[in-house]
């Protein structure tokens, strides 16, 4: 039992002194692994996944993806150094692919290296749907979200071996159940909704971003009208999934489409580009 409660003590210690700040949040959030150790294996992998890929160049789509890419760079950059965070991307290196495949999917990695599929375009439809992908995987990346599942993850392992600790005088059978009971629990939770709460703050922060790139936020909602259909509404409960529901999705980017329009004429922008 001592033991137990010394490694939740250490818990404890190791995420007070390991959190931070969210600049888009204001929230403080858990980084037991630093920029520094993740942005360099970010840069790996992203150059492997280009290396394995057929990469897409000198298209119209290609260059949009850059283009798109590049103005919502630009507008994080003005968020961030509006809101006092000077410095926040000094350590991003921004690249933006293209790549054939017919995976419905986009992401960016920490650190901003950025990828698009080509089985994504038909549903982002035209460059304003782009731009909401852009955003919202962008946002990813800002919110460090990708370093708050790594050190979440690390906080389910150290959890595991507590309660491996704790069950060790117990029987086999009683040692499993427990064990099964942790990683219900902790999974559904802890893990899913964490992952679901970055959704959210990503769906918020790339609408605000996109409109600030001069991208009418309302397309946003249609997009996952789009992306909606495209699943032939098969998801799991939404309590199971890492994903809100399209339609608590929609209903939610819907209701921000004004203080995303709010958030861009601080920066100047009162009207945007044509949706085509």
């Amino acid at each position: 039992m001592k033991l137990k409660k010394g490694i939740a003590l250490l818990m404890l210690v190791a995420i007070a002194i390991a959190c931070k700040t969210n600049p888009f949040t204001g929230k403080k959030t858990i980084a037991l692994v630093s920029n520094d150790q993740l942005f360099p294996s970010s840069f790996a992998q992203y150059n492997q996944v280009l290396s394995e890929s057929k990469v897409v160049t000198g298209t119209q789509d290609s260059e949009m993806i850059k283009r798109v890419g590049q103005r919502i760079a630009v507008a994080s950059e003005r968020w961030l150094n509006a809101n006092g965070y000077q410095a926040y991307l000094d350590d991003y290196k921004w690249e933006y692919k293209l790549i054939e495949s017919e995976q419905v999917n986009a992401w960016c990695m920490p650190g901003g290296k950025i990828a698009f599929y080509t089985g994504i375009l038909p549903i982002a439809q035209n460059e304003t749907g782009v731009a909401a992908i852009m955003g919202h995987e962008v946002a990813h990346a800002l919110a460090n979200h990708g370093q708050q599942r790594m050190s979440t993850g690390l906080l389910q392992q150290a959890g595991g071996v507590a309660v491996a600790v704790a069950a060790g005088n117990e029987s086999p059978e009683k040692q499993q159940m427990w064990m099964q009971a942790y990683g219900i629990g902790s999974t559904v939770g802890f893990a899913l909704p964490f992952s679901r709460s970055h959704e959210t703050e990503a769906d918020k922060i790339g609408l605000y971003l996109m409109a600030v790139a001069g991208y009418n936020p309302e397309e946003a909602a249609e997009l996952w009208k789009r992306m909606k259909a495209n699943s032939g509404g098969q998801a799991p409960p939404e309590f199971l999934s890492t994903h809100p529901h399209p339609d608590t999705r929609i209903e939610n980017l819907n209701a921000l489409v004004p203080k995303a329009k709010a958030e861009a004429k601080k920066y100047g922008v009162t009207s945007f580009r044509p949706v085509n």
